[in-house]
């Protein structure tokens, strides 16, 4: 029997502290100069050290305000963590590998669907419709996961918070086994249009300015933690699994469309979505026990 005054660790605690330990040595170890990495060391230690701290004096029992930083703090750090793999993008490579990830493309498509989009199928209204799509995936996590929390439904954000961050932290680490920059910087003497709207796209434009790392393009974990929530949707609330759909499949072309990701980013980021639940749903209970 569990002591009422023991600390509960559950996985995603594990896999946030994990991924900081991780990421530390993999910097000690490969991030040469060391004194380049110094930033990444310090954001690391310390989210290991905060999230710790979240573990060792919040518990779910103790008030709506301690249930929700108990259960939501990881909101928090996300894009953090997302924004530091700018500083690890070439901590085993020294170079983006575009180029390869084109020529894969091209033996498939016979060019680059971006590309082609810019050519033949740009359009207001499909830019626009494109780009909510793309936009509302900034939302999608804590609007789902509040939702979950008023519901009570505290199992199910634990389980879907494990699938999330087993998703972003391998999308993550494949950001740096493979740097990718992206079609919007690859092509970018190539593109013959603007991608125009009126509201949306400026909206994109001005996160992408403000938030995106050069690079992180391989995989797209703007789709990956999508599906995850999407899958989690349909299993907690039908009616928003059927209306998240096409917006999900809007995301998936609209970062393309965007020119935020090239096609294989999204396929390989939606079979990290699927194995990231797949995993949760089969082991979950063990590795929480």
């Amino acid at each position: 029997m569990r002591n009422p005054d023991s600390v509960r660790l559950y996985p995603f605690d594990r896999l946030i502290i994990g991924y900081c330990i991780l990421m530390v040595l993999l910097v000690v170890v490969f991030g040469r100069p060391i004194h380049d990495y110094i930033d990444e060391i310090l954001i690391y230690t310390s989210i290991a050290i905060f999230a710790a701290a979240i573990i060792r004096w919040t518990r779910e029992d103790s008030g709506r305000a301690k249930a929700a930083l108990r259960l939501l703090y990881p909101i928090l750090l996300f894009t953090i963590f997302y924004r530091t793999t700018g500083g690890t993008m070439f901590l085993f490579f020294d170079k983006f590998y575009d180029s390869h990830l084109v020529a894969f493309e091209a033996s498939i498509f016979g060019g680059d669907p971006s590309l082609y989009f810019d050519d033949h199928l740009l359009n207001t209204w499909a830019n626009e419709i494109f780009s909510f799509c793309y936009f509302s995936y900034y939302l999608m996590l804590p609007v789902f996961l509040v939702i979950l929390f008023f519901k009570g439904s505290y199992e199910t954000i634990r389980r879907s918070l494990t699938a999330v961050c087993l998703t972003f932290f391998s999308s993550y680490l494949l950001f740096s086994l493979f740097p990718i920059e992206g079609p919007r910087w690859h092509f970018a003497s190539m593109y013959a249009h603007q991608i125009k709207g009126p509201v949306f796209r400026p909206l994109v434009d001005m996160l992408i300015a403000n938030g995106a790392v050069r690079g992180g393009c391989m995989p797209s974990s703007h789709v990956a933690v999508a599906l995850v929530i999407l899958f989690y949707a349909f299993r907690e609330f039908r009616n928003l699994g059927w209306a998240l759909l096409p917006i999900d499949l809007g995301m998936a072309i609209g970062t393309v469309w965007g020119r935020f990701h090239y096609v294989s980013d999204v396929v390989v980021g939606g079979a990290i979505s699927v194995l990231a639940y797949w995993l949760v749903r089969k082991y979950y209970d063990r590795w929480a026990g």
